[in-house]
């Protein structure tokens, strides 16, 4: 389900276009509201909708559960640390559907700019950026070296 901005939300603060994996989106530059530039490359992953702190974002629902006239509505909720979106049909039957959208307490996770920035040397790891003191591991579990 494709993500779209409510306009009438949106008060243009970014956050959606901040952590949006695919780039898409995008904050328009003459009304300063985010908006979806191309929904056919939507992950579908929610990260814009579980950022807003306006809760100004919501999606599309495809057709073959939610028929033409329905409408479906996201609601995140941070105490609750779930994401939440109902399904209202054109006869007025509503399906309610709810999922954690973290594992760890909100804030808790320290962002990029709370790392040391990374040696030279270590741009030639397989490694991800501050693996494995990130994951609170003293190493990862690796392959042995293929035979020669």
């Amino acid at each position: 389900m494709p993500t779209y901005t409510d306009m009438t939300k949106c008060d243009g603060c970014g956050e959606c276009v901040d952590i949006c994996p695919s780039d898409i989106m995008h904050i328009d530059p003459v009304y300063r509201r985010s908006y979806n530039i191309e929904p056919n490359f939507c992950w579908e992953c929610y990260s814009c909708v579980k950022a807003c702190p306006r809760q100004a974002i919501d999606v599309r629902g495809y057709a073959d559960f939610a028929p033409l006239g329905h409408k479906v509505r996201v609601l995140r909720e941070k105490d609750k640390g779930t994401i939440s979106w109902k399904i209202r049909y054109r006869d007025g039957r509503v399906k309610a559907f709810t999922f954690p959208i973290r594992t760890t307490r909100w804030g808790s996770i320290k962002g990029p700019a709370d790392y040391d920035a990374p040696e030279a040397a270590e741009l030639t790891s397989p490694l991800l950026a501050h693996e494995p003191t990130a994951l609170m591991v003293d190493e990862l579990p690796a392959l042995a070296p293929a035979p020669k």
